[in-house]
């Protein structure tokens, strides 16, 4: 397995304040975790509802702030890094959610919504071909470029999720339940995909699920989260 550390989490912790009319209380979603994820592996975590699994994946990615603790992506502390530089950084993490109903937005069609975070720098044309061909490499018909997602099943929505993942050029992907709202059949499709594009990509994933069973196929190492805590 490659020794290459790509990200470094060290005492990661985040606490919300829960707000109503009866007063406030305090939830500790992700308490003092500690993790290592490896260049090109596949970290799976595992873990009932509730336990922080998300929330850790949106920490490490910076889709929300820690309230204590560090991150280090390729040795930079991005925990508390100036927003221009981790703007450009951050092309390079993605994250690909559980409900593809509600991920992908109904009035943008497959193609617009892929290139969207493409880079600024290429012309449209550029970006087309290439949404064109990120929705073949990930089994959809480029004839389906202008198809809007009500016009695609579940499993062709997480599809077109997972290229829209891809335009940014990502190295680092947290999956979030990506397989829990498909029908059986579909799951396994779905997983293979996953598994496929890591090895064309080159892609490090960050594996999140509550069904043992899918983490087992997918992952190169298990963290068990329980009670907000981390176990490898």
């Amino acid at each position: 397995m490659n020794t290459e550390i790509l990200f470094r989490i060290e005492k990661l912790k985040k606490i919300f304040e829960i707000r109503s009319e009866f007063g406030g209380r305090k939830v500790v979603a992700v308490d003092g975790v500690d993790l290592d994820i490896y260049k090109g592996e596949t970290l799976g975590v595992v873990g009932e509802s509730g336990c922080g699994k998300t929330t850790l994946g949106k920490l490490i990615i910076k889709l929300i702030e820690p309230t204590e603790g560090r991150i280090y992506y390729r040795n930079i502390d991005i925990t508390s890094l100036p927003e221009k530089r981790l703007r450009r950084l951050k092309k390079k993490f993605q994250i690909i959610f559980q409900n593809p109903y509600k991920s992908l937005n109904p009035r943008i069609t497959a193609g617009y919504s892929i290139l969207e975070g493409m880079e600024e720098k290429l012309e449209k044309k550029e970006k087309i071909e290439k949404a064109k061909q990120l929705l073949e490499t990930v089994g959809i018909s480029k004839e389906k470029f202008n198809n809007f997602p009500h016009q695609f099943s579940g499993g062709e929505r997480q599809r077109i999720s997972i290229a829209r993942a891809l335009s940014t050029n990502p190295e680092f992907i947290v999956c979030d339940e990506p397989t829990s709202n498909l029908d059986l059949s579909i799951q396994a499709q779905i997983l293979n995909l996953f598994m496929e594009l890591k090895e064309k990509f080159s892609l490090t994933y960050l594996f999140i699920s509550h069904d043992l069973k899918v983490i087992e196929f997918v992952s190169d190492r298990i963290a068990v989260m329980y009670l907000s805590l981390i176990h490898i």
